[in-house]
C-alpha cells in the first residue's frame, strides 16, 4: 500500500515527506493506522547533525497511537480495531529481561532485525526503532504494539509512548520514589515535565525545576512543581536547592544531557542517600565528570531508558491514570499539527517554544 511518511534523507538536510510503498503484516505483525504521533528530539538527530548514522533514508517516529488494522499470522494478542500505544521498546515476554522485573530492556530490543516493512522507489528504507511512526500506516512487530482502552484520546496518549513513559517512569519506576520525598528535575522539556508528574504522583513533598527558559515555569507549576530555578539568575544553584530541601535533595533528575549539569545534580542531592537519575543522553563523545567523593559519601547514580516502563504489560497502566484523572498530559501538549508541517513543529521543540508538539493524522488543513 501507499503511505505519506516523514524521513530523514542525510545528516544536515531538513526532514522531508515522500510516498512510501508500504509492505502488509507477516507472521507476528500487524498493520496499525497512525492517528497521532508525537515529536522528539531523537528524531531530529537523525537530521541535525546529533547523531551518528549512516543508514539512510530512514523513516522517523517513535511516538505514537493508532489503530490495528489487519493481523498476520500467528499474531494472538491483538485483533482488527484494537487501539494501541506503539513502543520502541519491545515486550516479547519470553526472554530473561521480560520475565525479570529488574528491567524493561527486552533482549530482542537488541537484535537487530532485517525486516524493512517500508520501501521508497524501490529500495527498503529503515524505520527509526522498527515503527516510524511518522506515517499514516506502520506494519509492526505484535510485541511492539500495547494494546490500551478505547475510551482516550489516542492524539494525547500516543506521547507516552517515549517522552511519558520514560519521564513519569523515571520517578515511579527507576527511582521508586516515597511519598514525602523532595526531588529536583533538572530541564523541563517534554520528558522532565512528566518526571515532574511521575514525582507528583508518588507524593513528593518538594519538586524543583530547574530550566534556562522562564516560560517553563507555568507549566510546570500547573502539574505540581513547588519551586521554579533559573540558572542564569540564580548565582549557585546547588546551594540554593540544598537550602531549599534542608541539605540536598532526596532524589535529581538530569533531563538535558550535559556532564556538567550531571554533576550539578549529584552535588544537589542528599549526602548518605541522595539519587541521581540520569535521563539525558550526552552527545557524541562526552564523557560524565563527577568529583570522586561525590558518591563515597553515599549517593548513588542511576540510569533509566524508557522511565524502566515494560511496554506492553505497563504502558496500559499509565493510560489507565490519564483516564482516572491522575495524569495532567494535556497541559503538556502546546502544539497539534499536521504532517505537512512536522519541519516546523521541529523547529518549535528545538527553540523552545514548544512543550509537546503532536501530529495529528486526521487534523483540519491549517487555515
Amino acid at each position: 500500500m501507499k503511505v505519506q511518511a516523514a524521513f530523514a534523507a542525510a545528516q544536515h538536510r531538513p526532514i522531508e515527506i515522500a510516498e512510501f510503498d508500504l509492505d502488509g503484516p507477516r507472521d507476528g505483525e500487524v498493520l496499525v493506522e497512525i492517528k497521532a504521533a508525537g515529536l522528539c528530539h531523537s528524531d531530529m538527530s537523525f537530521f541535525d547533525g546529533s547523531r551518528n548514522w549512516h543508514d539512510y533514508p530512514i523513516v522517523l517516529g517513535h511516538e505514537g497511537a493508532g489503530i490495528v488494522r489487519e493481523v498476520g499470522p500467528g499474531v494472538a494478542s491483538l485483533a482488527r480495531g484494537d487501539h494501541v500505544i506503539l513502543a520502541g521498546i519491545p515486550e516479547c515476554g519470553e526472554c530473561p529481561a521480560c520475565r525479570s522485573s529488574k528491567t524493561n530492556l527486552c533482549d530482542a530490543y537488541f537484535k537487530p532485525t532485517q525486516r524493512r516493512p517500508f520501501s521508497l522507489h524501490g529500495r527498503p528504507a529503515r524505520a527509526f526503532c522498527e515503527l516510524g511512526t511518522f506515517a499514516n500506516f506502520v506494519t509492526v512487530r505484535e510485541w511492539q504494539a500495547a494494546k490500551i482502552r478505547s475510551d482516550v484520546p489516542l492524539d494525547v496518549i500516543c506521547c507516552l509512548a517515549c517522552a511519558g513513559a520514560t519521564g513519569i517512569g523515571s520517578a515511579i519506576f527507576t527511582a521508586r520514589m516515597e511519598r514525602g520525598a523532595s526531588a529536583v528535575v533538572f530541564g523541563l522539556g517534554g520528558i522532565g515535565l512528566n518526571v515532574v508528574e511521575g514525582a507528583r504522583l508518588a507524593g513528593a513533598s518538594a519538586i524543583i525545576g530547574v530550566d534556562t527558559n522562564p516560560e517553563k515555569e507555568i507549566a510546570g507549576r500547573a502539574i505540581g512543581l513547588t519551586h521554579f530555578l533559573n540558572p542564569r539568575t540564580v548565582p549557585d544553584v546547588v546551594e540554593t536547592i540544598r537550602g531549599i530541601t534542608g541539605g540536598g535533595a532526596d532524589y535529581a533528575f538530569e533531563c538535558v544531557g550535559s556532564s556538567a549539569i550531571l554533576s550539578q545534580a549529584v552535588e544537589s542531592t542528599r549526602i548518605g542517600w541522595g539519587t541521581t537519575v540520569t535521563i539525558g543522553i550526552l552527545p557524541g563523545d562526552e564523557r560524565v565528570d563527577l568529583r570522586p567523593r561525590a558518591l563515597q559519601e553515599g549517593r548513588r547514580l542511576m540510569g533509566s531508558y524508557l522511565g524502566n516502563v515494560k511496554t506492553r504489560s505497563e504502558l496500559p497502566l499509565l493510560v489507565d491514570w490519564y483516564a482516572e484523572g491522575k495524569l495532567h498530559l494535556d497541559a503538556l501538549i502546546s502544539h497539534r499539527i499536521r504532517l505537512d508541517r512536522i519541519a516546523d513543529g521541529f523547529g518549535m521543540l528545538s527553540d523552545g517554544r514548544a512543550r509537546r508538539v503532536v501530529i495529528g493524522f486526521d487534523e483540519p488543513p491549517h487555515p
